[in-house]
């Protein structure tokens, strides 16, 4: 597929942008790679991608999705998302966190067969949606050095950026299955496990949280059923476990009123800094966020947060690749693709950069220490 775009930006404007591309190859390539990489972790979609770089009609329809959208997982998303809604569809009872039992058919054909036959509704989805991440485990990166910012300072007040639907505010409101450990927490609708290597300060009882807000550039409502399955649908379809984690913690989204606030992270973080000092230490989240950001604008967000620093007491905890984000603090001079845990904190106007931990970048394990 030859692709060619031809934008003339206004009447009176002669500027003129020509994009002329190849894209097949390069998608067939992506999907390939998914498919050797994945054939164990997820099978489902192992095969998807296999049939799917073959399938030079359905790579047709990647055409519409920005640049850097243009992904395998978001095509199976975007049907995933269309078959939530047709559960009686041949195609579901390949799916299982649908169906309890395979169903007949071959499941390549019938995938094949159900995206091109709602070329329009896939097109629509993979040119306006993203990908999405709401993973409740991740909340495990935040206990610890939260439990140590609450025995330091006292009560809590939490502003995660990027926050998406907001579950990262759910973390003082769960409960944790550590091991070693034991268990912490006293909610019974949801606990969460994490392996842990290494000798982290294990607390007695989940951290004091008075309050909390999400920023984010396109928050998601909890409420909203048409979201809440877009953020099911990407979840991949052998991870039953990772499915139904996410649906309890919309219902407790839902039940502790969870809110998200439109706002841009370098722009708005500061607001919400102030916002947030008001009812407690001030604790800014982040993770698996900052990649997203330009290089220029991930320096301008430590920027902000070290002139916010100066001026009151603030602490940050990262979890983020240092890979991706090179220009965070102690992510310098630094290769590691693993999500590392770090602290940073600011106390009379003074910097302090502390590693704490890796951790699965689904928040599965936790190795504490360097």
């Amino acid at each position: 597929m030859k692709e060619t775009y031809l934008l003339i930006l206004s009447v009176s404007d002669t500027k003129l942008l020509i994009y002329y591309r190849d894209v097949v190859p390069d998608l067939a390539k992506r999907f390939n790679d998914f498919a050797q990489s994945f054939d164990t972790g997820a099978p489902l979609y192992s095969q998807f991608a296999r049939r799917v770089a073959n399938e030079r009609t359905v790579l047709d329809l990647m055409s519409v999705a920005p640049v850097s959208q243009r992904i395998p997982v978001l095509l199976f998303a975007s049907a995933h998302y269309l078959l939530l809604d047709e559960r009686s569809h041949e195609l579901a009872q390949h799916y299982p966190n649908i169906a309890h039992e395979k169903g007949s058919g071959v499941a390549t054909d019938l995938f094949v067969a159900f995206v091109l036959e709602r070329a329009d509704a896939m097109k629509e989805l993979l040119a306006n949606r993203s990908t999405q991440t709401n993973e409740i485990s991740r909340c495990n990166w935040f206990l610890f050095p939260c439990a140590m910012l609450d025995a330091e300072l006292g009560p809590l007040a939490q502003v995660d950026v990027g926050s998406s639907a907001g579950l990262n505010q759910l973390f003082p409101k769960i409960s944790y299955d550590l091991r070693p450990g034991g268990l912490i927490g006293n909610n019974t609708s949801l606990t969460i496990a994490c392996n842990i290597t290494g000798e982290p300060p294990i607390p007695r009882q989940v951290p004091n949280v008075k309050w909390s807000m999400g920023l984010d550039t396109k928050p998601i409502d909890v409420r909203n059923d048409v979201e809440v399955r877009w953020l099911e649908a990407c979840v991949w379809p052998d991870q039953v476990e990772r499915f139904e984690r996410l649906q309890q913690a919309i219902s407790l989204a839902r039940l502790h009123n969870i809110e998200v606030e439109r706002g841009d992270a370098v722009d708005d973080v500061a607001q919400a800094v102030d916002r947030a000092a008001q009812h407690g230490h001030p604790v800014v989240t982040t993770s698996w966020v900052m990649n997203y950001l330009a290089p220029d604008r991930r320096i301008a967000f430590v920027d902000e947060l070290n002139r916010v620093g100066s001026e009151l007491d603030l602490s940050w905890i990262i979890a983020e690749s240092p890979y991706e984000t090179p220009e965070l603090p102690g992510h310098s001079g630094s290769d590691e693709i693993i999500t590392v845990i770090t602290l940073v904190t600011w106390r009379k106007g003074q910097r302090n950069v502390q590693r704490l931990a890796t951790t699965h970048p689904h928040g599965h394990w936790i190795h504490w220490g360097n």
